[in-house]
């Protein structure tokens, strides 16, 4: 759907499209033996001669990088190409070692593919493989910067689409699809927060029916999928404030400041003859077989949409639940593992029952005890196998609710049976009539006022008494049960 915006009795369609960077997960830097790892701390540990351009030192293509890449390219629909090369984009930084940077320009690994969003398709104009730039750093106060090379040469994708994107809302839910592909291949972790995924937007209006796309902008600096949204929006409404005013959008980069919440100009935009781009002469071109490449399809696993549809045809889940399983791949596999273990010679009726309990526990109770365990430093201890026999032990009515969440507790921080820790804390649900109906009158007897009130036809007053009878019983009664024996009391 087009977003328009309207100027005087014109409406403005916005058109968007992305430039994609992903620091692929090798162990070896893009043209060296240099270590690639993004977590190290102290500065200029992992560079070599090679990566830190001395001269007469000579690039090696690393292989899995090209695989990696040409993966993502298959999983994207692209054409692979047969024949391949790598340039020099030559431009001056300071932390850019070597005064150029190798990577492609007309001949990429990857071209013409797509990825479906939100129910439409955005077109992938290439995808290419270079090396990254070192970080800079800007110590407060100071007068001078300084150069990290530790991520200088490290693989780097990068993405192109088409103008297809036209809200900010399409340019964030592509950036993310993408990052959940990368990780399903293990390309690459692309944590945004670490500079692993870095995401530019090309932004650009024109009066609807207008075949020709306005001057477009480029904002940088966007380091969120927030952000994607909030910087698209903003350079929308920005080019529209300037068309109103009669004036031309200037072609330039500009920043995303996440402070401010605007974009701020950095330079002209350069052209693609700024950079002089010739063919790398210290490497070869590559040639590929049609056989080689068909062969990377068996190592295409499963993808996030293909996830998507298989849950929902398997396992009759919603499309919240779905999302999250495929989100978090690893909680997904685990969800799978338990439903292997439910799914022994049960009724379909009786198995989708206890597939929706266990989603249910799995999603609220176990990810909260997850996402605790990740800050304290916790280990996770519950084999599939345990937590199937909680979801038996809950379906069948022999702990409630209440005492499920403590056993799960309990099994997350020290493993173990279900059923041994229900009998080693005497946890088990009470059932006997008579010892219930004991604790039910001494709860009505030290409430008069709550009693008086449900006489008088207030529903929350039994609800209360309720609640009282299973804190005294610590959860071993049904609350079903509860509220039966003090309604006849009452």
């Amino acid at each position: 759907m087009k977003q328009k915006i309207k100027k005087s009795g014109v409406n403005y369609i916005p058109t968007i499209g992305l430039e994609i960077h992903a620091e692929l997960k090798t162990k070896s830097k893009m043209f060296c033996s240099s270590l690639n790892d993004p977590l190290e701390q102290h500065p200029n540990v992992n560079i070599c001669p090679i990566c830190m351009g001395h001269p007469g030192t000579l690039p090696v293509a690393n292989k899995v990088a090209i695989k990696e890449v040409q993966k993502v390219g298959l999983a994207l629909h692209c054409t692979l190409a047969l024949f391949s090369k790598f340039d020099r984009k030559n431009y001056f930084y300071p932390d850019l070692p070597k005064g150029y940077q190798i990577s492609q320009y007309d001949l990429p690994f990857c071209k013409e593919g797509y990825l479906d969003i939100l129910g439409k398709r955005i077109r992938i104009t290439r995808i290419h493989l270079e090396e990254d730039a070192g970080k800079l750093i800007h110590p407060a106060g100071a007068d001078y910067s300084l150069v990290d090379f530790n991520r200088a040469g490290v693989p780097l994708m990068e993405l192109v689409t088409e103008p297809d994107i036209a809200t900010g809302k399409e340019a964030m839910a592509f950036a993310k699809e993408l990052q959940t592909l990368l990780r399903y291949l293990s390309a690459s972790d692309a944590n945004m927060d670490k500079g692993q995924m870095r995401i530019e937007a090309n932004v650009s209006i024109r009066p609807e029916g207008a075949e020709k796309l306005g001057t477009k902008v480029e904002v940088k600096n966007i380091n969120s999928f927030r952000s994607v949204e909030q910087a698209i929006a903003f350079e929308t409404a920005r080019q529209l404030t300037i068309v109103k005013a009669g004036e031309q959008v200037i072609q330039e980069t500009r920043g995303w400041d996440d402070v401010k919440k605007e974009t701020f100009s950095q330079r002209e935009k350069e052209e693609a003859h700024f950079y002089r781009y010739f063919p790398e002469p210290d490497l070869p071109p590559f040639r590929f077989t049609k056989e080689e490449l068909d062969g990377l399809k068996s190592e295409i696993p499963e993808l996030p949409w293909q996830r998507r549809e298989r849950f929902g045809r398997e396992y009759g889940l919603g499309e919240k639940e779905i999302e999250v399983f495929v989100q978090q791949k690893d909680i997904g596999e685990y969800f799978e593992k338990v439903v292997s273990e439910l799914g022994q010679g049960l009724a379909p009726v009786k198995l989708q029952k206890l597939i929706k309990l266990s989603s249910n526990y799995i999603l609220t109770d176990l990810m909260g005890l997850l996402q605790k365990a990740s800050v304290e430093g916790e280990d996770f201890l519950i084999t599939p196998e345990n937590f199937a026999e909680l979801v038996l032990l809950i379906e069948k009515g022999e702990i409630t609710s209440s005492i499920a969440k403590q056993v799960l507790k309990e099994m997350f921080g020290k493993g173990g049976d279900p059923s041994q820790i229900i009998q080693d804390k005497g946890l088990a649900q009470v059932s006997d009539t008579a010892s219930i109906e004991k604790i039910a009158k001494e709860i009505i007897k030290n409430n008069p006022k709550a009693v008086e009130d449900f006489k008088k036809g207030k529903e929350n007053a039994l609800q209360f008494l309720v609640g009282q009878l299973m804190a005294q019983t610590k959860g071993t009664v049904h609350p079903d049960t509860a509220k039966t024996i003090l309604q006849s009391l009452l």
